[in-house]
């Protein structure tokens, strides 16, 4: 009996904006020489992660079908799919529910490829898919051009040899989101073909305008529930540091799931607070990313108002609340931190956040105030905005932040993932 052919698929997408300019790149790989066999990338126009991420395994899936003639028949070629993309490989391994409407059809597409037999998957950190990421990359630089994606002179330096056949693949595309257009220069190394129409360049709009780029997106995310958010008290960095109630965790799992769903999140940035940590971990877990500690992300200092409710607060010290509610500039009772203290070290991490996640959608697990102050600051609102928002526990948020200095507030306090 014939012995399979065994390939190594490593797919991957991208989108800066999310949705905004996207693209894919998948590689072919030999997995006992380590051998290139084919790459595909392509420009799709404007798609979200999610969508680019699916095309991306469709592209890798018909480049290997295209070096085995006979790829169809059972037994005749093995394939390991290996993405970063926690949702592609969970839902396409059949243990997640497909549920957006967008990833339906193109779920559909990917099984009908190659027998399901002949195909499985499997996560891996991003770090381990550079060369799809890189592809991918080059793809959504290519398109932003206006240009058609071509293997670029970075190709030549890659850590594994490329095959003669691989290297000599012809530019070829075809339309904006055509996945098929990848596996094309994947075919081409059997069949040479006629390059296609360029794609067309990104799309204006409400989201980017095309001189400025994709903006950073946060997602503002507040922590679940402790055992003292019903109760209402003040609980900041300066007092205790509560776990997650059962509520709080329950909480966590439910916008844990809504998000992987939605698909839009690259990164996870959280407060060093146990509540947010966990909160945190809960959706990171979902998604397959690695969370960042970020210290300017943490809740105020209440001084000695830690653990006390607000009524408690105004029975020992009205005085000092009158003032603190009077005015930014007053901290708390005992040396806690004031509004515009927290303002200016809010300030400090959105600046550094927005420069390093340029063009990516990153959720910020935080709490209250950070998160009121990042709104407050993009409405340019006054000091005392902050007491006329509400931000129930575990609610959604989001800004998006332009290359200009510009932000926009796309969403305040979202719940509708806990009922």
């Amino acid at each position: 009996m014939t012995q399979p052919r065994q390939f190594v698929i490593e797919a991957d997408g991208g989108s800066r904006g999310n949705p905004g300019p996207a693209g894919y790149g998948a590689v072919v790989i030999d997995p006992v020489t380590g051998e290139t066999l084919a790459e595909a990338a392509e420009y799709i126009g404007v798609a979200t992660n999610n969508v680019a991420e699916y095309k991306g395994l469709i592209a890798g899936l018909k480049a290997a079908k295209a070096l085995v003639p006979d790829a169809s028949a059972d037994g005749a070629l093995q394939v390991r799919v290996r993405m970063d993309s926690k949702l592609v490989v969970e839902q396409m391994s059949g243990r997640w529910k497909i549920k957006h409407p967008d990833m339906k059809p193109l779920a559909a597409e990917a099984a009908r490829i190659l027998p399901a037999s002949a195909v499985t998957y499997e996560w891996i950190p991003r770090e381990k898919n550079k060369h799809a990421d890189r592809l991918a990359n080059e793809a959504m630089d290519a398109g932003k051009r206006g240009k058609q994606w071509e293997p670029s002179a970075s190709t030549a330096s890659l850590d594994t040899p490329r095959s003669p056949a691989a290297s000599a693949l012809p530019p070829v595309s075809g339309p904006p989101g055509d996945a098929a257009a990848g596996a094309a220069k994947a075919r081409a190394a059997l069949a040479s073909r006629p390059a296609a129409a360029s794609p067309a360049a990104p799309q204006a709009g409400w989201g980017a305008a095309p001189d400025l780029g994709a903006p950073a997106t946060f997602v503002l995310l507040r922590h679940g529930e402790t055992a003292l958010t019903p109760e209402k008290r003040f609980s900041g960095s300066g007092g205790g540091d509560p776990e997650l109630s059962a509520a709080g965790r329950n909480q966590a799992e439910c916008i844990a799931r809504s998000l992987a769903d939605r698909g839009t999140v690259e990164e996870i940035v959280s407060s060093p607070l146990r509540r947010c940590r966990e909160t945190a971990a809960a959706v990171a877990a979902r998604l397959g990313l690695e969370v960042r500690i970020e210290e300017g992300l943490r809740e105020t200092d209440f001084g000695a108002w830690e653990g006390l409710t607000f009524a408690e607060v105004r029975e020992r010290y009205g005085a000092d609340l009158d003032a603190w509610l009077a005015s930014a500039k007053v901290a708390p009772t005992g040396g806690g931190e004031s509004f515009a203290e927290v303002a200016r070290r809010v300030s400090a991490t959105r600046d550094r956040l927005t420069t390093r996640y340029a063009g990516r959608t990153v959720l910020l697990v935080t709490h209250v105030t950070p998160i009121k102050t990042l709104v407050r600051l993009a409405l340019g609102a006054p000091p005392e905005a902050m007491f006329r928002m509400e931000l129930s526990a575990a609610s959604v948020s989001a800004v998006a932040y332009y290359a200009d200095g510009n932000a926009s507030v796309r969403l305040l306090n979202d719940t509708s993932h806990l009922r």
